[in-house]
């Protein structure tokens, strides 16, 4: 099993104490495996999967990925994991503005060190980037900054793939053609994907579902 969580919780403070946001999950997610996170705004998705990708600490539970215990580490600890096992991808993009589109699909590869690039440049013609390699953020529409997103973190040649929201800010054709994109690449690599999205289309394409609901899994 590449990612299995038991137990997590995790609270913030609020006004009026400590306000819960996972409450016990338990979930496991195996090798090349696609899966939707769903549920309703402030059901807790995007902290869990904070959580599994190292950028967040839990209060209780366990959550071993590739065979580590990132719950239990501290913040290099789980640095050092991400870099090697995990790839990220934001709603917002997270590009790096100063790096043209090569630089910043190579980012997270080079930290890996598994940057290739004959392999980056593949990636990137397959996304339809081929004609923009030399080009900043800012000269990219929102469809190909996301498709650069989804580069980065495939060339990083990671074990698990997280998405949050990845098709949340583009039109319902270019969030269709991206995510068909994506979950074509992943299954070429093999790296399991966790997508959370609102999306019961967009969820619908994954292998299995799992709700969350008032900080539980449904």
């Amino acid at each position: 099993m590449l990612l299995s969580v038991k137990s997590l919780e995790k609270s913030y403070a609020g006004a009026e104490g400590s306000v819960p946001v996972l409450r016990g999950i338990d979930m496991d997610v195996a090798t090349g495996e696609t899966l939707a996170l769903t549920g309703e705004s402030g059901s807790g998705k995007s902290t869990l999967l904070h959580l599994i990708g190292g950028l967040d600490t839990a209060d209780a539970g366990t959550i071993f990925l590739d065979g580590h215990d990132i719950a239990q580490m501290d913040d290099a600890g789980r640095a050092a994991v991400r870099r090697a096992s995990v790839g990220i991808i934001f709603q917002q993009f997270n590009l790096i503005p100063s790096l043209d589109v090569t630089a910043n699909i190579a980012f997270q590869a080079r930290l890996a060190g598994v940057y290739d690039r004959q392999e980056a440049t593949a990636l990137a013609t397959s996304l339809g980037l081929a004609d923009h390699l030399h080009k900043y953020p800012e000269q990219l529409s929102g469809g190909q900054q996301q498709r650069v997103a989804i580069a980065r973190a495939l060339a990083a040649k990671p074990r698990l793939i997280l998405a949050d929201e990845p098709t949340g800010n583009l039109d319902e054709e270019t969030a269709a053609e991206v995510m068909a994109q994506m979950l074509s690449l992943v299954s070429q690599t093999g790296s399991a994907l966790v997508m959370v999205t609102h999306s019961p289309r967009l969820a619908g394409q994954m292998g299995r579902q799992l709700h969350l609901r008032q900080g539980q899994l449904a």
